[in-house]
């Protein structure tokens, strides 16, 4: 297969569509953006493998490695983007418009655009000799249940050493960041006629308890921590969506309650949950309801890499910025399970994404592939890397 130009290569992710959500109705497959990018890496000499993720129909992650040994370095995204709301865009989401020096579009700046800079960085290398492999890694599935990452520790990425994951950060290298638990609370009441509340019992009313109750744990857990490396340096917890009751005249007889919590390091997440378990229990033996509460997935640790990593002291020394922290959550530590040195460093800006009009500044794109091209050769291409 030909390989389109940078541009066109964006254009044809954007227009594939691949949003990942927690809720069923949205949730579509990565696959068209998977094969797409399988077969401009073939093109480019690349030996491409699609793994299909267990359990997880019409979700892959594709694994493209051009040298062999171990070594080398591993460049990373995820080929999924969150669901949009496309009435509130003034471009097209499903598409790349240029406009006012930037690419628009769902994923340009998360993070589907990474791809084609990776492309475009290689493209000039070909001709040269790999003393060690160059991995390209898309997985699937970031933006809900991290599914593709979690399924890499049986991969052959084992032999791998460094990594980069080009999710926004502006250019400037992350080596530190929260984790994120995705919880999931279910009440079932009971449903009877709303002119007497005798007759069941709210699962609205219940949740309403809940979520103040989530709120106390919130300010509790920031008073008690607090990691100054972090802009937003308390953990945090967000109420994402609710879905409840379905009619204004009967008492509503279920309702749940997605959220999130992002941890600092050092916090035990499953403390956490105890404490959540513990008031979720009170709270249904007092209005006589059912509660479920559990994890939507396992759930993301904290990323820490050593800040004298050869990765991050090449990435300090080609950007020019000390590695820092964000508060957002990656695949990051999954990668560095299996055995890598992982830093995040990509061209967009975390408050590009999730947003309507997500862009891309046109700025960022030679200064990306410039610096790729230069990872690549320190960690693939030199001897001794």
């Amino acid at each position: 297969m030909s390989v389109p130009s940078l541009k066109a290569q964006f254009d044809a992710l954007l227009k594939a569509p691949s949003v990942s959500c927690t809720q069923p109705e949205y949730d579509q497959s990565n696959l068209a953006v998977i094969h797409l990018l399988a077969g401009w890496l073939e093109g480019l000499g690349f030996s491409c493998d699609i793994q299909p993720i267990a359990g997880q129909t019409g979700k892959a992650n594709l694994i493209a490695i051009r040298g062999s040994g171990p070594g080398g370095l591993v460049l990373a995204g995820h080929t999924d983007t969150v669901p949009c709301n496309p009435e509130k865009w003034q471009h097209e989401p499903f598409a790349l418009t240029e406009a006012d020096g930037r690419w628009y579009g769902l994923g340009s700046c998360d993070m589907k655009g990474f791809f084609p800079l990776i492309i475009e960085a290689v493209r000039s290398l070909l001709d040269q000799n790999f003393q060690r492999p160059l991995i390209v890694l898309a997985t699937a599935d970031e933006e809900s249940s991290m599914s593709g990452a979690r399924s890499l520790v049986a991969s052959s990425l084992h032999q791998a050493r460094h990594a980069v994951i080009g999710e926004p950060t502006g250019l400037k290298p992350i080596r530190v960041h929260k984790g994120i638990l995705m919880e999931r609370v279910d009440i079932i009441g009971q449903a009877g006629h709303s002119s007497d509340p005798a007759l069941g019992r709210n699962a609205i009313e219940a949740m309403h308890e809940v979520i103040g109750d989530l709120m106390s744990l919130r300010a509790s857990w920031q008073n008690r921590w607090n990691n100054p490396l972090f802009g937003v340096p308390t953990p945090t917890l967000n109420l994402g969506c609710i879905h409840g009751g379905d009619n204004p005249n009967r008492i509503c007889a279920k309702c749940a309650l997605e959220f999130d919590i992002r941890p600092l390091p050092g916090m035990d997440t499953e403390a956490l949950r105890s404490e959540i378990r513990a008031h979720l229990e009170r709270i249904a033996g007092e209005r006589q309801v059912h509660i479920e509460y559990k994890p939507l997935f396992p759930g993301v640790p904290p990323l820490d890499t050593a800040a004298d990593a050869p990765l991050v002291q090449a990435c300090e020394e080609l950007t020019g910025f000390s590695a820092g922290s964000v508060a957002f959550a990656t695949e990051g530590p999954y990668l560095n399970q299996i055995g890598m040195q992982t830093l995040i460093l990509g061209p967009g800006d975390i408050a590009q994404a999730h947003q309507p009009d997500e862009y891309l500044a046109m700025e960022r794109i030679e200064p990306t592939v410039t610096l790729l091209r230069r990872l690549i050769v320190r960690f693939c291409l030199q001897p001794g890397a």
